[in-house]
């Protein structure tokens, strides 16, 4: 398998200094006694947020210490590269980094920012060649605010901007994955298939896994039963059984999704709540049998105005390592990025009794993978990127490629107990 080329732009050490005026100028709370954030934008992609740290307006142009965890990321893949590259020509103009730096609290009152804009940041970047080599675009202290280009007192940021190479696999399934799809690995214009998928749902009787709707039933006087009416109406309360087998193309399994903890409505309500998750167990072949490698929890998030999300939480080997929300509505990513995050006591390649045992994700670092995911009721072919470092074998590619089913299927799983599901999902609950 050959991977797609891709960058990562990398932001880091972040600092801001901000000059302490001789007499203020009228009541209020100086920017340097509260809190500072900055938003950062690459061209037209998702603008991140991130704290900026204050420094004493004496501790001189001797930069922060560095820190291992980037404020934001980029990933730009060889299309976008080019994109950019094609735009340089033409304009004249490099893609562009903009910082723009508040004080205060973050979020909003009443529809308006909460926090007061300082100054903003705007730094070109040649990314001609990213995918191929590391390079370093600033690192060191720039002025910022509107004192700044006149010459004047202003706030002063430190910023770390680079770029490296970060080759991926792309895979896309070629249906949804309750419909039995096959697998291709993408690469420019190339699609090869790489694996087929089965969906199934099965009665979690068989793998002896105590159902969650039970574990309830057994809690208080108030059971789940009577809090929905009658059992006729039981099997429309609770999702289960469902499960995503992943062959390579001679047959053989090498990957499973299971949904091992059934998605149950909570006391009262028509959601699956963050209390009383869903869950799925992710398994990779091994010595003639299957072995757990991941944990999926999945749940309804209420959004207020915004609408509803699913929230998830992803344990791999035992270690939580990614959770969030999709909107559940317009879809989203699901991501797995451990950039920065460090093993937390000795190496896990030191020698003597100290091994991987005690860190278990001793292999897994920076970008890890993400899966596109449609909003429910729409048509989603899941497009999987797995970074080339975490892939040494078929079976590391189909575990990834099993999560990202899993996560699709949650979106369904988690949908409101008073929508109808699709006829694929709906049909299965005639084969339990």
């Amino acid at each position: 398998m050959d991977p797609c080329p891709f960058a990562r732009v990398l932001v880091g050490n972040l600092a801001l200094k901000i000059p302490v005026p001789a007499r203020p100028a009228g009541a209020g709370v100086h920017p340097s006694t509260t809190p500072c954030y900055c938003k950062i934008r690459l061209n037209k992609l998702p603008c991140k947020t991130a704290v900026v740290p204050l420094l004493p307006a004496g501790a001189g142009d001797q930069a922060p210490s560095p820190t291992a965890s980037p404020a934001a990321a980029f990933n730009l893949s060889k299309a976008d590269l080019d994109r950019i590259a094609g735009k340089s020509i033409f304009s004249g103009r490099s893609s562009r980094l903009k910082v723009a730096i508040y004080t205060g609290r973050r979020g909003t009152t009443c529809g308006v920012s909460s926090g007061r804009l300082i100054g903003k940041v705007k730094l070109p970047l040649n990314l001609k060649g990213a995918d191929s080599k590391a390079m370093v675009f600033h690192s060191g202290w720039i002025d910022v605010g509107k004192d700044a280009a006149k010459g004047g007192s202003s706030a002063q940021l430190h910023l770390t901007i680079r770029s490296e190479p970060d080759p991926r696999f792309v895979f896309e399934f070629d249906g949804e994955p309750e419909c039995s799809p096959q697998v291709f690995q993408i690469k420019g214009s190339m699609r090869q298939p790489v694996f087929t998928c089965k969906f199934s749902c099965r009665n979690l009787s068989d793998l002896h896994i105590r159902s969650r709707s039970m574990q309830l039933e057994s809690k208080g006087s108030r059971t789940w039963l009577s809090s929905f009416g009658s059992e006729r109406e039981r099997p429309g309360k609770e999702r289960k059984g469902w499960s995503v087998t992943v062959h390579d193309l001679s047959g053989s399994p090498v990957a499973l999704a299971s949904m091992v903890t059934p998605f149950v409505a909570s006391p009262g309500t028509d959601r699956v709540s963050r209390s009383n998750p869903g869950a799925w167990l992710i398994l990779r072949p091994g010595d003639a049998t299957w072995k757990p490698w991941g944990r999926l929890e999945a749940w309804r998030e209420r959004g207020g105005g915004s609408g509803d999300f699913l929230g998830y939480r992803f344990d791999l080997l035992g270690v939580s390592i990614a959770e969030s929300t999709i909107d559940a509505s317009k879809g989203g990513k699901f991501t797995i990025d451990l950039t920065g995050i460090a093993s937390p006591g000795c190496s896990p390649r030191g020698s003597g009794d100290f091994g991987y045992g005690f860190w278990p994700l001793a292999g897994y670092r920076g970008f890890v993978m993400s899966a596109a995911v449609e909003g429910e009721g729409r048509c989603s072919r899941p497009a999987v990127e797995v970074g080339v470092q975490h892939v040494g074998c078929t079976e590391d590619a189909a575990a990834y490629v099993a999560l990202a089913a899993a996560v699709d299927l949650s979106m369904d799983a988690c949908r409101l107990f008073s929508c109808k599901l699709r006829k694929e999902l709906s049909q299965s609950d005639l084969l339990r």
